[in-house]
């Protein structure tokens, strides 16, 4: 696959060249800036506090700090850059938009930007949902839109409760919290999410699967179950916050056929799964399923606040005003968008993602036997969890973790922790990535494990 010149910036960063916060205070131009921020922002800032660095420059995998160290991205704006930082397709987008004279903000009136965004994006969407979707601009970040999602199904169906996954993560408002894996609410009932290495049922693989669709089955049939019909089920075709888990294709099957059965919409959230970050250019096409509702955010914007949900058409029932919002039209999300989705289609990024993400999960797989620590390396596409245990208890070792974010950095390299005890040390580069540089990162980060169990 041929690169743009945007794509193939410089990957040979000296290992001194990151900064953690053990190394002593920041200094230089970006000294104040850090201080100023520690004294004026929230207790719940969260990136900044393990991220240490200010950024001034940034082009694909690249960001430099105001000190001038430079850094391989491997957290990618939590998934959002599906092209990197700064490509040439999205800056041209941008920059068209605003020597147009066209006006930036628009609510939810129809523009030529916004008509090219939708265009493009159903030319990209599952053909059983294009050709009967409606599309409802929630703006601006992926949680409105799961909150959009929940609103639509239970206006729909006329009910409330709601079929979600142990270890999900859906957004940081009241609803979509509701849905993750940490909340309490009456209103949904958990079911287990299927995955190998710690299994809820102690079996894992294709039996694991199986026996958490029969338990969602017979938990919808049994009249004592204690489950009233839900308004849908929600599902990530691969849990990232929750520790890169993907779901088993006949498992996601299997959920389709259970849901379709009992007239339950499904709701794919493809928040941080789509535009091809695992490898298909959607995370349900893997498993050949069509969802009633997909849920869309992060890259679908090119970089900027862009959030949608795509539905059929049946449920189309809600009022005009049962989920507005300001900040609807975002002219320069919607052009960078358009250009990202076209890039990732047109260069076949997708594809490229299926086949350098499996070649670095096979790299890292190769490195767990000489490293007690990894307990398990997953993902799809490009999207990648290394789980990192005590090799004395097999426990999860969520102070080992931080070190090893912490070894990263130090070594230029940004990575992110999820999981359920924050654990498992995350990678989502951008779909750009060349071979070279996914040999820098995984370079990087095998140097800093044995660093990390050292210190």
């Amino acid at each position: 696959m041929a690169l743009t010149s945007g794509q193939a910036e410089a990957t040979h960063v000296p290992p001194q060249a990151g900064r953690g916060p053990d190394a002593g205070p920041v200094s230089g131009p970006g000294e104040g800036i850090l201080r100023r921020q520690a004294q004026r922002e929230s207790a719940a800032r969260t990136y900044a506090r393990s991220l240490p660095i200010v950024p001034v420059r940034a082009r694909g995998l690249t960001i430099e700090g105001a000190d001038g160290r430079r850094y391989l991205d491997c957290l990618s704006g939590a998934g959002t850059l599906a092209l990197g930082h700064n490509h040439p397709v999205v800056l041209e987008a941008i920059r068209g938009v605003l020597d147009s004279g066209a006006p930036l903000h628009v609510l939810d009136l129809a523009t030529p930007v916004k008509d090219a965004f939708t265009t493009e994006l159903f030319a990209n969407l599952p053909a059983g949902l294009a050709a009967d979707a409606r599309v409802q601009f929630c703006g601006p970040a992926g949680t409105d839109a799961v909150e959009a999602a929940l609103t639509l199904v239970r206006t729909a169906t006329g009910r409330s409760g709601l079929l979600a996954f142990t270890g999900a993560y859906h957004g940081m408002t009241a609803g979509a919290l509701e849905a993750s894996g940490g909340a309490r609410d009456t209103r949904v009932t958990r079911l287990p999410y299927p995955q190998d290495y710690r299994c809820p049922f102690g079996v894992g693989g294709a039996e694991g699967a199986e026996l958490s669709a029969r338990w969602t089955q017979n938990l919808l049939d049994d009249p004592k179950g204690g489950v009233e019909p839900p308004a849908g089920m929600i599902v990530e075709p691969v849990q990232g916050e929750g520790g890169v888990h993907p779901s088993p294709d006949d498992w996601l099957r299997r959920m389709r056929e259970i849901t379709a059965a009992r007239g339950i919409p499904l709701i794919a959230d493809e928040v941080q799964t789509g535009v091809g970050r695992t490898g298909a250019f959607w995370g349900v096409d893997h498993a050949g399923v069509v969802p009633d509702v997909m849920v869309l955010s992060k890259a679908i914007g090119g970089s900027l606040p862009l959030a949608v949900i795509v539905y059929r058409a049946e449920l189309d029932q809600w009022a005009p005003g049962a989920h507005a919002g300001t900040f609807r039209g975002n002219q320069l999300a919607m052009a960078a968008g358009t250009a990202t989705l076209a890039y990732v289609r047109q260069n076949g990024l997708a594809d490229r993602a299926r086949i350098l993400g499996a070649r670095m999960l096979a790299s890292l797989r190769g490195l767990a036997p000489h490293h007690a620590a990894i307990g398990d390396v997953r993902g799809r596409g490009l999207m990648i969890g290394v789980e990192l245990i005590d090799p004395d208890t097999g426990g999860a070792a969520p102070a080992l973790a931080v070190a090893v974010r912490q070894a990263c950095l130090d070594r230029g390299l940004i990575v992110e922790l999820g999981g359920r005890h924050s654990s498992v040390v995350r990678l989502l580069p951008p779909l750009t990535l060349t071979d070279e540089q996914a040999a820098a990162v995984l370079d990087r980060l095998a140097d800093a494990i044995p660093a990390a169990t050292r210190r």
